[in-house]
């Protein structure tokens, strides 16, 4: 892809920046969560199962990122990016369900229920949606984001109008064939919405203008359209191996897919220009956002 002035900078060393922030927000997760050994531990070591099953942290590192765009310090951003990596990880298990897409393997590893059993894998996910939002009210709260803001923030994201819905548009849309913006709603709710969440949890840490929330919100949503639209496409390209997840359950399920309605070509090109609109959200930060460009990068070129 061709690049525009507001993509990453070549100089920015984008696998120590992850490894780092990484390392933190595990830190930051093994401390607000109960330890495996506490009563009941069964439930805790399923929570924790999931959570440390080497994940890539997106989302949170995301929420770091959008912080510092907006000059503030990173580590009072923690407890927001740890409850959006909660209720990330708390969908995951449950998507993972037979009632849900009954998938096998996640992040390379046997899912929550083939470890847990079903019951336990759905009190997990419960236990993780409540956990992170007693890790959000850790936060400290903003001028301009009191706690009530940010509490509304995440439940909303995660809420039936926006990650539930899109499990359900998911749901209802098996088996039937979908136009692009029946399509675009489910990624949209099912993808988009919680990487916004994040980078806007991210800049409100950070007692961010209006103006910066509304470039920040922009840059989510696109990037978070993009991130979905190439997990379609790897569903078609790549190995059950390299995605540490089943690959070709999509077009087994009969679900509707970019690949399926428009072609591989077409979904490059489509994932291409949501990240170059990605891109251009992020002028406003005038420099300060290397490290939303360069994870905005990486993101478009997983398929590679």
């Amino acid at each position: 892809m061709k690049k525009d002035a507001g993509t990453s900078d070549k100089n920015f060393d984008l696998a120590a920046y992850l490894d780092s922030r990484v390392k933190m927000i595990n830190q930051a997760l093994d401390a607000f969560l109960p330890k495996a050994t506490v009563k009941p531990s069964t439930i805790h070591k399923a929570m924790r199962y999931s959570l440390f099953a080497g994940g890539k942290r997106l989302r949170p590192v995301l929420c770091l990122a959008a912080a510092a765009a907006c000059g503030g310090e990173e580590r009072e951003a923690l407890a927001p990016a740890c409850a959006v990596e909660c209720v990330h990880t708390y969908s995951l298990i449950h998507d993972d369900l037979p009632a849900m897409d009954n998938d096998d393997f996640r992040r390379g590893k046997p899912t929550n229920h083939k470890v847990f059993g079903e019951g336990i894998a759905i009190l997990a996910g419960d236990g993780l949606l409540t956990q992170a939002f007693e890790i959000l009210a850790q936060s400290r709260g903003w001028p301009r984001y009191p706690h009530k803001t940010l509490v509304m923030e995440l439940a909303k994201a995660a809420g039936s109008l926006w990650l539930v819905a899109g499990q359900v548009a998911d749901l209802e849309g098996e088996g039937r064939k979908l136009n692009l913006h029946q399509l675009r709603y489910i990624h949209e709710r099912k993808t988009s919405a919680l990487l916004c969440c994040a980078v806007r949890l991210g800049g409100m840490s950070a007692n961010c203008s209006p103006a910066q929330l509304d470039a920040l919100t922009d840059f989510g949503y696109h990037v978070g359209l993009a991130f979905q639209v190439i997990d379609d496409i790897l569903d078609v390209t790549q190995t059950s191996e390299k995605l540490g997840k089943t690959a070709g359950k999509d077009a087994k399920a009969q679900k509707a897919t970019y690949p399926a309605i428009v072609g591989l070509e077409r979904s490059r090109r489509i994932a291409a220009k949501l990240t170059h609109k990605a891109y251009a959200a992020l002028r406003p930060f005038k420099g300060r956002a290397q490290a939303l460009e360069a994870l905005a990068d990486y993101l478009l070129k997983r398929e590679n």
